[in-house]
């Protein structure tokens, strides 16, 4: 029977295979501490106890709802050992809200559902075989239901390396590469808009097919060297063929506990603390690109495959959508008549890319398609449309302490500036790297004008043959805190900062590749994300030096950092682990990383912001969105030690004599 995992907005009430023992109330043991673990003395010891108990008996349910009641249980293998870091995920709903939380060391968990709703549970751990059960639903209670899974090891070869992370499968392709600068540009472009090294990416294709793909890959933007696109279908077949990669991945025979846990560690108690919670937001045909978190609570989404843009409140789980205006636009926006940048089942005039939350709570997004502006009135719900005077793709955009609005030009090469309460505008050009690259940029408007006359698909799709020239691609902005503006060039080894009042540039290399979505902390040091050398690294721009960290995700130099951004009140650093289905967190005072996995394969983030509460936000936008598991894109947030009262008193509860 289909599982419910496997498909979306799916019925929880349909069963799947699985073993599951429902008990009656228990404790959990073993909960990891949050903080200042330790021996108590006796007398502090009762007094907690007796805390304990007057929270659980005083506060339920206290599981955040009444709505709510508390599930609890333990995951162990067929031998009766617990299962340490599965997750634990629970969904309810159409369409579907998935709650998932870490099993400690002694196999235990905690969670919560919506009583009298259907819910379904999948528990899942690399080195065991998925486990799906489908709950009735639950009345409401003050007592915890139980339930209690077992889980069988996985011992088919195949089914165990495709349990791996897509950079796991990355790391094949990139040994078959001898030349380093291949082997960046081919990270760079052909993990623009989807994981790498996924199920779908993998998969081998004949020369024909490769003939398609890498021309709509062109055409959307990720263009490769006619030497690298001829080598891309040996490569494949060399790198991914079963025969040779599941050994190179797992090994040879079957992994014990020990091998298991080589492969696929269990993560830190900080991480087992840790909730995923993900809602379901638009279709398979959707691009859920960037969100924004609006002062009021609620999630504003775009979707640039379908120009919607969605509001979500996580309290209610209220989902809106707002068509935006497209203006009399072709399908493709001002790139229709060449084909435009788009997959063939978009339905996109305008192209919602990044958004921002004005200071008077209106979102402002770009357009990257209408080569405009627009702002939405929050409290009217309608819009306004800004068309730009100058410049093509408006990409990433930012506030600063003006009320301004700065945002890059990907693909004409500018930075634009609107001043919202005068309408004001004004075009920075940004220097290019060679002649041939200053000229290209200056024909890109007159080969739109061309396209609506002749057929130059050729051209977009890299079918016509030569040579390509790589356009510098403005990507990242942020405005640092004395009020300068600092940009990235994707393609080019550059940042770059603007005078916010004379609007001089002045340009700066990076000692690594694809600088892309940067972020300033509260001190004024500039983070920036090396997408295609898979690190983080700090820029101090009174000294202008650079202090790279690694990213830790095994095998070292297969993910590819989307986007960061800084924690408010901790400076904390938080960056996209767009190829590892993962969220990572950069202590900048110990320099230290902590890892938190995220249930859903093929998860790829580009933007992440924060709520009031110290919840961590983020989008599966990866495209196509039929490429993710169970083929819906969604929003979600971690909550990195997020107190669940009832779990905080049973645990300590169960710490007692």
């Amino acid at each position: 029977m289909p599982s419910p995992f496997s498909e979306p907005f799916s019925d929880p009430n349909r069963a799947a295979p699985g073993t599951a023992n429902a008990r009656e109330p228990d404790e959990v043991s073993d909960h990891p501490q949050r903080k200042n673990g330790g021996s108590l003395s006796p007398t502090l010891r009762s007094c907690l106890w007796l805390i304990a108990c007057h929270v659980l008996v005083v506060c339920a349910p206290l599981s955040g709802r009444a709505t709510e009641r508390m599930v609890r249980g333990h995951v162990r293998a067929s031998d009766g050992t617990p299962v340490a870091g599965a997750m634990v995920s629970l969904r309810q709903g159409t369409p579907f809200h998935d709650r998932t939380v870490f099993t400690n060391r002694a196999g235990a968990y905690e969670s919560v559902v919506d009583i009298d709703e259907p819910f379904a549970v999948r528990i899942r751990r690399i080195g065991w075989r998925d486990l799906e059960h489908a709950g009735s639903p639950l009345a409401s209670g003050e007592a915890p239901a139980t339930l209690d899974f077992t889980l069988e090891r996985e011992t088919d070869r195949q089914a165990l390396a495709e349990q791996l992370p897509s950079n796991r499968w990355l790391s094949l392709l990139l040994e078959e590469f001898e030349d380093p600068i291949q082997r960046e540009e081919f990270v760079r472009q052909c993990t623009y808009c989807h994981q790498q090294g996924s199920a779908a990416t993998r998969r081998l294709r004949d020369d024909e097919e490769w003939e398609k793909v890498l021309s709509l890959m062109a055409r959307m933007g990720g263009s490769l060297s006619p030497e690298l696109r001829a080598r891309i279908p040996e490569l494949w077949r060399s790198a991914y063929s079963l025969e040779r990669a599941v050994p190179r991945l797992i090994g040879d025979g079957t992994l014990d506990d020990e091998q298991i846990e080589e492969l696929a560690p269990t993560p830190p108690s900080r991480v087992l603390r840790a909730t995923v919670e993900e809602w379901a937001l638009g279709h398979v045909a959707s691009m859920q690109h960037d969100l924004a978190v609006h002062p009021d609570g609620r999630v504003y989404s775009v979707d640039m495959m379908q120009d919607e843009l969605y509001r979500f409140d996580p309290e209610t789980g209220k989902r809106e959508s707002f068509p935006i205006p497209d203006g009399g636009l072709p399908l493709g926006g001002v790139f229709g008549a060449a084909g435009g940048p788009l997959p063939p089942y978009a339905n996109a005039h305008v192209g919602p890319h990044s958004l921002q939350v004005s200071p008077d709570g209106d979102i402002w997004m770009t357009l990257a398609l209408g080569s405009q502006l627009a702002r939405f009135d929050t409290e009217k719900e309608d819009w306004e449309i800004i068309e730009l005077e100058t410049g093509i793709y408006p990409h990433t955009l930012r506030f600063d302490q003006r009320g301004r609005i700065w945002y890059t030009m990907a693909i004409s090469n500018h930075v634009g500036l609107l001043d919202p309460a005068t309408g004001e505008q004004k075009t920075i050009r940004l220097p290019t790297t060679s002649f041939r690259q200053a000229l290209a940029l200056r024909a890109i408007p007159i080969g739109l004008w061309l396209s609506r006359f002749f057929d130059l698909s050729s051209l977009a799709t890299g079918e016509g043959g030569g040579t390509t020239t790589r356009m510098p691609v403005p990507y990242g902005i942020d405005v640092a805190p004395n009020g300068d503006v600092w940009f990235s060039q994707l393609n080019e080894h550059r940042i770059g900062r603007i005078d916010p009042d004379s609007l001089e540039v002045e340009m700066v290399e990076t000692p690594f590749s694809a600088p892309r979505r940067l972020r300033f902390d509260s001190r004024g040091r500039l983070w920036i994300p090396g997408f295609s050398s898979s690190l983080v690294s700090r820029f101090d721009p009174e000294t202008r030096s650079f202090e790279s960290y690694p990213i830790p995700i095994e095998p070292s130099g297969t993910e590819t950092p989307y986007a960061l951004n800084i924690q408010p009140g901790t400076d904390d650093v938080w960056i996209c682990g767009t190829n590892s289905d993962s969220l990572i967190r950069f202590d900048p005072e110990g320099e230290t990383f902590t890892v938190y996995p995220l249930p859903t394969r093929v998860t790829y983030t580009r933007e992440i912001d924060f709520d009031a509460r110290g919840g961590i936000w983020t989008s599966n936008s990866n495209l196509p969105a039929w490429q993710i598991e169970g083929g819906t894109p969604r929003i979600l947030r971690l909550d990195p030690d997020l107190p669940v009262p009832r779990r905080e008193a049973a645990a300590l509860a169960d710490r007692m004599p």
